[in-house]
């Protein structure tokens, strides 16, 4: 009975949000109650590998923001690459409509958070917080409305969130690295080298790419460069399709082997390593200081603006097409799922604040948490009572 029910939760489409959410909850309940001790020490546990004179040595903590999350960016450029390939990314009028809205959804949240803390040149680090959208959350909360909202809604946020994250990786590599260690960058460039040579050799065994990649990431986490990008430059290089049997393709197959380990694993193990923020001395005067403010107004107001008026506007210029089978009230829903920020603004603001503005971390935790419940539940309740299957608008 209990196998039954377990295989039935995990064929949900929604199943991958729960799990985040319990997660969060475990995290909040253990740093606010007597076990608060216990959840700092399990993350604060030390872990190393030593091979020779190489040593990796980092607690529990930073091996799942450094090297579960690297998985879980494989697992994202996997399928980046996919839909840039055969997929909503590979059609230029597909793909018009979430970019601009991407693209606004990154620039307007961070113009709230700019406009708040530009006078300070450390809390102003935080600015990509409320950039990013969280995938499994914001699909996991339309997957609970089932056919309430339509295919072609779902594709666009799926389509947007993909494009949220390839905005996310682009600031992350550009904006939050460290110093370079010349040497270990030489390294990881050898080994993406190798993992290009495979490619265009057409070697198909994922065994081999996968041995390289590992090196790689190991060169990029020792080179000052954040080793998650290590995930997508592995992923790029993983063939698309087999020429000697085409309707085989690796990188369906590895895609397809880590959806359940990413979803059920490790987004909700790294919820449960940052999202505890213990809520002792918070009141609503540090709430509202200019850092998690900032991050509150940029995930809920800003991703809905931005995300909204660039869909209003290319739709009304007639550069663009309304999701099929759907009306304003429905896009403006998902617009304000996009505030979800759960997961990868946790990843930003650990990157942002990882060495210095250490003091500012809990309250941005805190505020992804407001902001990411505000546009969890007025997303939902918009798109809930929003008219089913309207007459497209025109």
């Amino acid at each position: 009975m209990l196998t039954r029910l377990w295989k039935q939760f995990f064929a949900l489409e929604s199943a991958g949000g729960i799990l985040l959410i319990l997660a969060a909850l475990l995290a909040m309940i253990m740093i606010n109650s007597p076990l608060t001790d216990l959840y700092r020490a399990l993350l604060g546990t030390p872990v190393e590998i030593r091979i020779g004179e190489f040593e990796i040595a980092k607690p529990l903590l930073l091996w799942i923001n450094d090297g579960l999350m690297a998985v879980f960016f494989f697992s994202v450029g996997l399928e980046l690459k996919r839909e840039f390939l055969e997929g909503q990314l590979s059609s230029l009028s597909q793909v018009t409509l979430p970019a601009v809205a991407a693209l606004a959804g990154i620039l307007v949240p961070a113009l709230f958070y700019f406009w708040l803390n530009h006078d300070d040149p450390v809390r102003l680090r935080g600015w990509a917080i409320p950039t990013a959208t969280d995938i499994a959350f914001a699909l996991g909360i339309v997957a609970l409305l089932g056919k309430r909202v339509p295919l072609s809604l779902k594709l666009f946020l799926m389509t947007l969130a993909i494009l949220d994250d390839v905005g996310a990786i682009v600031i992350i590599a550009l904006f939050y690295t460290a110093d370079l260690s010349m040497l270990s960058l030489s390294v990881a460039g050898s080994m993406l080298l190798i993992l290009f040579l495979l490619n265009r050799l057409k070697v198909m065994d994922i065994p081999t790419y996968l041995f390289f990649g590992v090196i790689m990431w190991a060169s990029v986490l020792k080179s000052g460069v954040h080793a998650t990008l290590a995930g997508v430059l592995l992923a790029m290089m993983i063939p698309m399709r087999d020429p000697d049997n085409p309707q085989r393709s690796p990188l369906l197959e590895l895609e397809h082997s880590l959806q359940s380990t990413v979803a059920f694993f490790i987004v909700p193990v790294f919820a449960f390593a940052n999202a505890g923020v213990p809520l002792a001395g918070f009141t609503l005067e540090r709430i509202l200081s200019p850092v998690p403010l900032g991050v509150i107004l940029g995930l809920f107001l800003g991703k809905q603006l931005g995300v909204f008026s660039a869909c209003w506007l290319f739709i009304k210029l007639g550069w663009a097409k309304m999701p099929s089978g759907t009306n304003w009230l429905q896009l403006y829903g998902i617009a304000l799922l996009t505030g979800i920020g759960f997961t990868m603004s946790l990843f930003i603001a650990s990157l942002a604040f990882e060495h210095v503005g250490q003091e500012y971390i809990k309250e941005v935790r805190l505020g992804i948490l407001i902001a990411s419940f505000l546009s969890a539940v007025a997303g939902y309740l918009i798109l809930r009572h929003a008219p089913a299957n309207p007459p497209p608008d025109k």
